[in-house]
């Protein structure tokens, strides 16, 4: 798993640096104006949440919503 950065270009996105693998599947956050960055710990966490939920680490909505007080 990587963060990579790129922009859309002809309503494409394209990556900056090493190519992404054929097939690969990407999550994209649009950031509309309002750009941030993260420090290594934050980066770090968000890598381990995103393992988590690749592997079913998940809780589903459902179960949230209605476990809500």
């Amino acid at each position: 798993m990587r963060i990579v950065r790129g922009k859309v270009v002809g309503g494409r996105i394209v990556v900056e640096g090493l190519p992404l693998n054929e097939g690969s599947t990407v999550t994209v956050i649009v950031t509309d104006e309002h750009a941030f960055t993260l420090n290594a710990r934050d980066e770090a966490d968000l890598l381990q949440a995103i393992t988590e939920a690749d592997q079913g680490g998940v809780t589903d909505s459902n179960d949230v919503i209605n476990n809500i007080s």
